[in-house]
């Protein structure tokens, strides 16, 4: 039986952006944009610093999980921008996570990026999808919020660099 990563497509398209599989020619983009104070204080599963190696067992090991499904976003001319995706958990709603280099926040990409996803998910006959971001990470909840996604709780992370400090645990519900 196939499941609902399975269904969703290799790549995907928007009027500005490529969604794509990250591979090994990402890793030096994805090493120099993840590594940013900035980015690293709202996300769960980055290290900092970041780096090569880092950015190598992403697209090694993070990519090809058969719980993740990650899309490189890519702008018009090809250039790596950040990372998009899905996480599969057995016992949860797929969850939907991203990020974007500091040098595209506020052009709308995390937004066009995300959108698209969600499009595939609810095109792949996933019913509802969660997300979750620091209570204080407003660019992110006006993302989700635009999504259609809303809060529904709080709650804190166990782990990752995230623990213990609150989250909006926000949901999205697909209409049948």
């Amino acid at each position: 039986m196939d499941s609902f990563k399975d269904r969703l497509p290799a790549s995907l398209a928007t009027d500005r952006l490529l969604l794509t599989t990250p591979t090994l020619a990402h890793v030096p983009d994805i090493a120099r944009l993840a590594n940013n104070a900035r980015v690293h204080q709202v996300m769960s599963r980055l290290p900092f610093p970041y780096t090569e190696d880092d950015a190598r067992f992403f697209v090694e090991q993070v990519v090809p999980d058969p719980d993740e499904r990650c899309y490189a976003i890519l702008d018009g001319a090809g250039s790596f921008m950040g990372v998009v995706g899905l996480r599969f958990d057995a016992n949860a709603l797929p969850e939907l996570g991203y990020w974007l280099g500091e040098p595209f926040w506020g052009h709308g990409y995390a937004t066009e990026a995300a959108s698209a996803v969600v499009a595939a998910a609810r095109a792949a006959g996933i019913p509802a999808l969660r997300s979750r971001a620091l209570l204080t990470n407003t660019p992110s909840h006006n993302v989700l919020r635009k999504l259609g996604f809303s809060i529904i709780g709080e709650g804190t992370d166990k782990t990752g660099n995230l623990a213990g400090k609150p989250l909006a645990l926000m949901r999205l519900e697909f209409a049948p």
